[in-house]
């Protein structure tokens, strides 16, 4: 076996074990993450390139102790809330969460309306979004958990199309490693604000829901023996590792090109992906720009269907409603009634007149006061060794969660002292 032989066999291992962990981190990279990357790099230039490297470890922990949870207790987070927990913490975080989700659902779907305009100007953006809409919900609700976690898995390999544009636009890569390696801090209201936008757009609370519950499915669906072993776990870790890589990757790369492209031609503020898109292509080229747009289109589908799962999934398993991809309508009404009305309202966002910087602006606001939250849950259940058995939390696991608790405390203080000051 010849050397190109053996790399690519490692590669299609790779890809074959990788799943809930990967379709998690791409889906992080919604549009509505496209805008907040956007406006980061358009603002303060290749100033936050540095958070990509922070933020890794931390959504890396996170989501790693979710996808234990998952594999462990064979159920969603939720269920295991209202097993081990007060019903109050989890009423709470529905009620938090359902807005929050609904609104970043209605600014994914008119960025993807409008970004899909720019490329067919003479139809108007609401048909697109109308288009989005109905194709999504026939998809998760007439294909299988195996068809749609399959098309959602390689909906991921859009994302690499960012990683295109900055070779594109050829910036100073010497000025990009400094600012990747050396932090720079600018002590304004405007620089934390991105900051804190950063945070809650990375860390979402919503994920750790879809994470905890796509285990437990997966886990089921492929027949996998009751008893864990290192392998599984070792599989699990490597595919949250490389999901939670590959969003901050994209992450890197969309603050890179803004930066490189929008902040050095002056153009400092970006309130939706279309307008991102549209400032790139006379700077960067239409190559660059389609590229972009077909991102912003692909990501998208793929956070959409999560959005509304992981809603769904949380109702669900806290009412006690029949749940699961794999059921047919008639066998799951309410989970996927629950899909259909938290899309269809994202959807009436279109014609409500919500803008989605607002939508954007709320939610992060929401995820914020929920995140500290559920962080502070998802590491007392990662530690109770009543729940967990032998699996609970490492040493290592722990200090990343606790930190990642301390800054998601300060960004939900400084997010609503900023916001009302």
């Amino acid at each position: 076996m010849n050397k190109k032989t053996s790399f690519l066999k490692k590669v299609v291992n790779l890809f074959s074990i990788l799943g809930p962990g990967l379709i998690t981190g791409a889906s992080d990279d919604d549009p509505s993450g496209i805008a907040t990357y956007s406006q980061a790099g358009a603002e303060f230039g290749f100033a936050t390139l540095w958070t990509a490297l922070i933020t890794f470890p931390l959504m890396a922990s996170i989501q790693g102790i979710c996808a234990r949870i998952g594999i462990v207790t064979s159920q969603g987070l939720a269920k295991t809330l209202k097993a081990h927990y007060p019903k109050p913490f989890l009423y709470l975080v529905i009620l938090l969460s359902f807005p929050a989700i609904v609104l970043n659902i209605g600014a994914d779907i008119q960025g993807m309306g409008a970004v899909t305009h720019l490329l067919f100007p003479a139809i108007p953006s609401f048909l697109f979004s109308l288009l989005f809409t109905l194709v999504l919900l026939i998809i998760i609700i007439k294909y299988s958990y195996q068809k749609v976690a399959l098309i959602l898995k390689w909906l991921c390999l859009i994302l690499l199309s960012y990683l295109i544009v900055p070779f594109l636009v050829k910036p100073d890569w010497m000025t990009v490693s400094k600012s990747t390696l050396i932090p720079t801090i600018h002590l304004n209201k405007e620089f934390f604000s991105i900051l804190v936008a950063i945070l809650g757009t990375t860390i979402s609370p919503y994920l750790f829901f879809w994470q905890a519950t796509m285990e437990a499915e997966d886990r089921a669906h492929q027949k996998k023996t009751l008893v864990i072993d290192k392998t599984i776990l070792g599989n699990m870790a490597a595919d949250v590792n490389w999901g939670m890589f590959l969003s901050n990757l994209i992450m890197y790369f969309i603050i890179l090109t803004a930066g490189a492209v929008l902040y050095k031609a002056g153009i400092k503020h970006i309130d939706t992906v279309d307008q991102a898109a549209k400032a790139l292509e006379p700077l960067a080229g239409r190559l660059s720009y389609l590229l972009f747009a077909l991102g912003v289109i692909g990501t998208g589908c793929l956070a959409i269907p999560v959005l509304a799962g992981s809603l769904s999934y949380m109702i669900s398993e806290s009412f006690d409603f029949r749940a699961g991809l794999d059921k047919k309508f008639n066998e799951a009404r309410p989970f996927y009634f629950t899909i259909i009305i938290s899309v269809v309202i994202g959807l009436g966002m279109e014609f409500l007149g919500v803008s989605p910087i607002d939508a954007l602006l709320y939610t992060a606001i929401l995820y914020g006061m929920t995140a500290p939250v559920m962080i502070a849950l998802v590491l007392h259940i990662g530690n109770n060794k009543k729940i967990m058995g032998e699996f609970t939390n490492s040493r290592l696991s722990n200090f990343l969660g606790f930190t990642t608790l301390a800054l998601m405390s300060f960004a939900a203080i400084a997010l609503i002292y900023l916001q009302f000051r």
